[in-house]
């Protein structure tokens, strides 16, 4: 009987599903949320949700072209749509892409691709734009009106927003935070699939 232990690189679970599956499954469950931030804030979400995943499928499309790799498992579409949500909608575009291109170029690829990232790319990439733009990052809008640098709820006044509100979302910030109760159906649905254990968000 061999005891030794033996080291190798992630991933270190393993899951019937394949990579894409996986993918497109965070994407649905990602989906309840974004739609509710673009119904919340308008075309200015639409597109900068647009641009994000646009930009970060063109950088892995052209990583992966040099390297005569394959760019089907849907990983980029999940990092562009994680770093839009984590964006306000009134975002320059050209800064929405500059966060997508660093999230996968620089965090992602740079470090060896899916499974070797040292970070999530689109949590790194957001706090690479508020680093660098953070006037920008930091500009929030009101749901459905034109009235900008609004008060997100951990900046605004006490008793502003009541629990209804900040449950449901309807309240400024960035465009996939503000409804709590979306962003648990979807970890509810990624929980129904196997996707993910419960264990580590109830943790949390």
């Amino acid at each position: 009987m061999d005891n030794s232990l033996s080291v190798t690189s992630s991933p270190h679970l393993r899951h019937t599903e394949t990579t894409r599956g996986i993918m497109g499954d965070v994407i649905i469950s990602l989906l309840p949320a974004a739609v509710f931030g673009c119904i919340l804030f308008g075309l200015k979400a639409v597109l900068v949700l647009a641009v994000c995943v646009a930009t970060a499928v063109l950088a892995e499309f052209l990583w992966c072209l040099v390297l005569k790799n394959t760019i089907g498992d849907l990983s980029a579409v999940v990092t562009g749509l994680l770093l839009g949500m984590n964006l306000s909608s009134e975002v320059p575009l050209w800064v929405a892409a500059i966060g997508s291109f660093a999230a996968i170029i620089v965090v992602k690829q740079f470090f060896g691709g899916i499974g070797c990232n040292f970070a999530n790319p689109a949590i790194a990439a957001r706090i690479i734009l508020l680093v660098s733009f953070s006037g920008m990052m930091t500009k929030f809008t009101e749901p459905i009106a034109d009235t900008v640098s609004s008060a997100t709820p951990l900046a605004a006044e006490e008793g502003v927003y009541s629990l209804r509100q900040l449950f449901f979302g309807m309240h400024s910030g960035c465009i996939g935070e503000t409804s709590a109760f979306l962003l648990l159906v979807g970890g509810v649905y990624l929980v129904i699939r196997r996707v993910i254990s419960p264990t580590t968000p109830l943790c949390f």
